[in-house]
Order: structure tokens, then C-alpha cells, then sequence
């Protein structure tokens, strides 16, 4: 096996595996887990804990189907919003990051370079929650020059997994 060395933490193919295995169903038992791997259950658990203590398994969630979910919710509406900022410096983009990851509206945030300060990531109700948002986080205090909003009509894809 070829063990990949990152941080003097090491991966075998074994723990490449299980990541992988991970990322399309962290609701998977163990058994079932350990089977896909072909390894025994006890060294897979031993493996998952090891791997999470590491960090390289920040958490384990439900991934919601928004089209279902808005039918029974009522709205659901998805942005892209390219981020400004009108004083510039880490102090300032840190303040603005700060500021952005506590809305749980916002389900992703990343600086970005060149072109726009940030692109967040957003899942709202509704236009008025959007409106409400925008007032929140994008208001004078907030640093903000530019705001660009793109709004998503269908979502063709979504698969959060790194290639490993």
C-alpha cells in the first residue's frame, strides 16, 4: 500500500477508502462500512476514530433535498453572492468573515481572489428573506462596497465530496 503523507499524518489506501466511502453515506453502520473496505469491524471503527480525531472528518450531516423540501416548506430560494469589501486588509475580510459565517442563511463563504472579496453561498425562504439578509450582513457597517447576487432557477448538481 502507498501511504500519502500529509502533516505527519498518514493515509493508506485503507483510510483513503473509508473517507470516500464516507463522503456518499456517512450513515452507513459500521458493519457495512467495514465490508465495503474489507476490513474487520473493529479496525474500521478504530480507522473512522482515528481519522476524526485528526480532523480530515470535520462532521457528519443530513443532506436535504431542497426541491422536495420547498414543496412541503413553501419557498426556497438559492444564491450566489459576489462580496465586496470597501476597506481592504486581512483585518477587514476577517471582520466581514466573522461577520457572515454566524448566519446560518449563509451555507458557504469563501474569500476569494481575483474578482470579488467573497462568494457566499446562500439558501433563504424567500425573496423577503433575502431582502432580510441582504439588510443584515451587507449594511454600511458591515464594509460592504459591492454586492452581486445570482439566483439559482435549477440546481443541476450538488455532491460535496473531494476527490480523493
Amino acid at each position: 500500500m502507498t501511504d500519502i503523507k500529509a502533516n505527519s499524518f498518514s493515509l493508506d489506501a485503507a483510510d483513503l477508502q473509508l473517507l470516500a466511502e464516507l463522503q456518499r453515506d456517512a450513515s452507513r453502520s459500521n458493519q457495512d462500512l467495514a465490508a465495503a473496505v474489507q476490513v474487520s469491524p473493529a479496525t474500521c471503527l478504530r480507522r473512522v476514530k482515528r481519522l476524526r480525531e485528526a480532523g480530515l472528518i470535520e462532521h457528519h450531516m443530513a443532506v436535504l433535498n431542497a426541491d422536495k423540501l420547498a414543496a412541503i416548506w413553501g419557498h426556497g430560494l438559492a444564491a450566489v453572492v459576489e462580496v465586496s469589501l470597501d476597506q481592504q486588509g486581512d483585518e477587514h475580510a476577517r471582520a466581514f468573515e466573522a461577520r457572515v459565517v454566524q448566519d446560518d442563511e449563509v451555507q458557504q463563504c469563501y474569500r476569494v481572489s481575483p474578482g470579488p472579496d467573497f462568494v457566499l453561498i446562500v439558501q433563504v425562504r424567500d425573496m423577503p428573506a433575502y431582502a432580510a439578509l441582504a439588510q443584515r450582513l451587507f449594511t454600511s457597517q458591515a464594509n460592504v462596497r459591492n454586492v452581486k447576487a445570482f439566483f439559482s432557477i435549477r440546481r443541476a448538481k450538488f455532491r460535496p465530496q473531494l476527490p480523493l
